[in-house]
């Protein structure tokens, strides 16, 4: 009787034990997600296979390692309203539901754009340019119906992309030579009138130019002044593995003057590591393109260690500086979730292989996931 006592008292013990270690020792931190919990949210960029769940494994890491998604194409004017009385909802209302699913903070992309609008938008029966009126009437009713059918459900839009060029002036879409300069200010207004309590961004490239975001800050400041709904702007994350394209200090000069006007977000993340040509002068415009030559595409069998070290250390000074002004970013998106799916691969130059991203063609991580998780396993062991 004794030896049974003795043996449920140890059994007991060695219970209660486990159950203390077990609180005493805190899960590994093994996704992205959770490395950056308490920094921002860290997302990435949707495409339709991946929206539908075609693949398992990238679908498991997607959920593993991110909080955040976008749509990449299925929201752009040409794939959600391709034609005057026809909207295309398939694409879009999967993504919304990837989303809530999956309880990810949702971005839609991109309600009013220069690129990748179908031409019916801005022209008549004829094939003339519609008047200003029309012109309005027909931006008004595109962003109404697409912000309304996702209210309470998309936490924020892109709402303008692009309407600033580099050295500062408006660009001179066809949004602008029908309405005038206003336009901005008219598609913020529709879209804050659709949804009030969704979050409202303006979006650009090359944001870490003096110039640039000098013109976007003024742009968005006067919006605001007016009372016109702005919750904050996108930084468009496409980078180059230099040093000086941009440098550190342009990136979060930028940051801290933006901060002044709401929400940063640091969006379509990616690291070229690729030759640029020549002859082309910008970031991310996708109107370009330049011509292929087998010099330009170095690493067509992978990457060499040599450059993976090199990227790693980019990425790593990016995250080191948004997690220094955890406090002004709002979100980090990667501009796809790996290297077979980034339009680095046919952009400036088609038929490359780039390696611009977090994760590698075939999901694996690269040594910036892995060394950001071991710090965050390191500050919270």
């Amino acid at each position: 009787m004794k030896y049974i006592l003795f043996i449920g008292t140890l059994i007991a013990f060695v219970a209660c034990q486990n159950q203390a270690d077990n609180q005493q020792a805190p899960s590994k931190v093994e996704g992205l997600k959770e490395a950056l919990s308490a920094d921002f949210f860290i997302g990435t960029s949707l495409n339709t296979s991946q929206i539908y769940e075609k693949d398992s494994v990238t679908n498991s890491l997607i959920k593993k390692h991110f909080n955040a998604i976008v749509a990449e194409n299925c929201m752009k004017s040409e794939a959600i309203h391709p034609e005057k009385e026809k909207y295309y909802w398939e694409e879009a209302d999967a993504f919304v539901n990837y989303g809530i699913n999956n309880n990810m903070h949702i971005t839609g992309h991109t309600l009013a754009w220069h690129s990748q609008t179908p031409p019916w938008f801005f022209v008549d029966d004829s094939g003339n340019d519609v008047d200003r009126e029309e012109m309005i009437a027909r931006l008004k009713s595109h962003i109404t119906t697409i912000v309304s059918r996702y209210k309470g459900k998309v936490h924020s839009w892109d709402v303008v992309n692009e309407a600033i060029n580099d050295d500062g002036t408006i660009r001179e879409s066809k949004f602008y030579k029908i309405i005038g300069e206003d336009w901005v200010e008219l598609a913020f207004q529709f879209a804050a009138e659709a949804d009030p309590e969704a979050d409202l961004y303006y979006n650009d490239y090359n944001m870490s130019r003096p110039i640039k975001s000098k013109a976007v800050y003024e742009m968005v400041k006067a919006m605001q002044a007016k009372g016109i709904k702005v919750d904050g702007i996108g930084m468009q994350g496409h980078v180059n593995f230099r040093e000086d394209d941009p440098t550190l200090a342009d990136f979060e000069n930028s940051i801290v003057m933006l901060a002044e006007l709401g929400k940063v977000l640091i969006t379509e993340m990616d690291i070229t590591i690729l030759p640029w040509p020549e002859d082309l002068n910008t970031a991310a415009e996708v109107s370009i393109e330049s011509e292929y030559h087998e010099a330009m595409n170095p690493y067509p069998n992978g990457l060499p260690d040599s450059m993976s070290v090199k990227l790693t250390n980019r990425y790593l000074s990016f995250f080191k500086l948004f997690q220094k002004h955890k406090d002004k970013i709002y979100r980090v998106t990667t501009w796809g979730v790996n290297d077979a799916q980034t339009w680095r691969n046919y952009w400036p130059i088609k038929g490359r292989s780039d390696y611009p991203l977090l994760f590698n063609r075939d999901n694996s991580p690269k040594p910036v996931v892995d060394s950001l998780l071991a710090t965050a396993n390191k500050t919270n062991p």
